[in-house]
């Protein structure tokens, strides 16, 4: 399913471009400050990569990943899109930044 409008997002805005519901649940969007993130579900936990601001390329690696936030899912009908897309939303939202090590 898409749910993400064609217009651009701003500020604290929040599109999911793709979203596919169920037991292996996945999907991938937007936030308005320019970065995207992808999603996908590991034994009823939910798995959020935030990635950073103009990608190089069309598959992201793993020096793209600025956040991330896990959470269960043991009380979110990963069936109902909706309640799967609150779920993402939040995980975006408290998605803390990964630490870089100094080269």
């Amino acid at each position: 399913m898409t749910l993400a409008a064609d217009s651009e997002l701003s500020g604290d805005e929040f599109a999911i471009e793709d979203l596919s519901t169920g037991i292996h649940a996945s999907g991938f969007g937007q936030v308005g400050d320019g970065r995207s993130f992808a999603f996908h579900v590991e034994k009823l936990t939910l798995i959020v990569e935030v990635y950073r601001p103009r990608l190089a390329g069309p598959v992201p690696q793993a020096e793209d990943v600025v956040a991330t936030a896990s959470r269960s899912l043991a009380h979110v009908d990963i069936a109902d899109e909706r309640s799967l897309a609150a779920a993402v939303r939040d995980a975006v939202n408290d998605a803390q930044r990964v630490p870089r090590s100094a080269h």
